[in-house]
């Protein structure tokens, strides 16, 4: 009768085993295939040759002077288009990156992949790419696009994938069933002393014999 009833439940169990296993598989190559998307165009918008700014473009190692070109020579939509650009292109690391590291430390691995990567193209932009210069504050604005990403919307995707990753339940079937816990027997209790037959006497009983016991101990014997 046992073995009847755990053969459905430890079926289903199974199927929702490898049904979790699946989803995982599939969050996974979806997130790997949407990271190789975003190095493509990555690649394709920092590392394309611009020639016609081969004379405008210098390098930039000092954070902020860029941001206050972008404040003082640029008008206000070209600004917030080359700002908000660089911060929209380094939101798929803080998105897709928690999803494929570890769970532990996942946000400082996070931005220091965020960081190296970044560091990386532009140092390639700058050494090999004609029109192009390695620019410190596109650093910082890609890298805060990340960070702002993972806040909102990379922290709880990659916290479900995780938990779902790492389900206890997930096979309970392979799992070696815990022993059943044993209750602590009861201590014996100490038998009361047997009561002596019969009502037991009064406090007026016992004084009343107790004054006759003396008066007939006070009486002169007879000879």
């Amino acid at each position: 009768m046992d073995a009847a009833a755990a053969g459905p439940e430890g079926g289903t169990a199974r199927r929702k085993g490898w049904g979790r296993l699946l989803l995982r598989v599939s969050i996974l190559v979806l997130a790997f295939v949407a990271m190789v998307g975003f190095s493509v165009v990555l690649a394709k918008v920092t590392l394309t040759p611009s020639p016609a700014s081969e004379d405008i473009v210098k390098s930039n190692l000092h954070p902020g002077r860029s941001l206050r070109q972008y404040a003082e020579d640029y008008t206000f939509l070209a600004a917030c288009k080359q700002a908000g650009g660089n911060l929209v292109l380094g939101m798929p690391f803080g998105i897709l990156l928690p999803i494929l590291i570890p769970r532990r430390l996942r946000m400082l691995r996070m931005f220091l992949l965020t960081v190296a990567v970044i560091v990386l193209v532009e140092l390639v932009q700058g050494a090999v790419v004609r029109g192009r210069a390695f620019d410190v504050d596109d650093v910082i604005l890609n890298t805060a696009g990340a960070l702002l990403a993972y806040l909102l919307v990379g922290r709880r995707l990659s916290h479900r994938y995780h938990v779902l990753a790492e389900d206890p339940e997930g096979a309970p079937a392979d799992r070696p069933e815990a022993a059943p816990r044993t209750k602590p027997k009861p201590k014996p209790r100490r038998k009361a002393a047997p009561r002596r037959a019969g009502r037991p006497a009064s406090a007026w009983s016992r004084l009343r014999h107790g004054v006759r016991r003396g008066a007939a101990r006070g009486r002169p014997r007879k000879r």
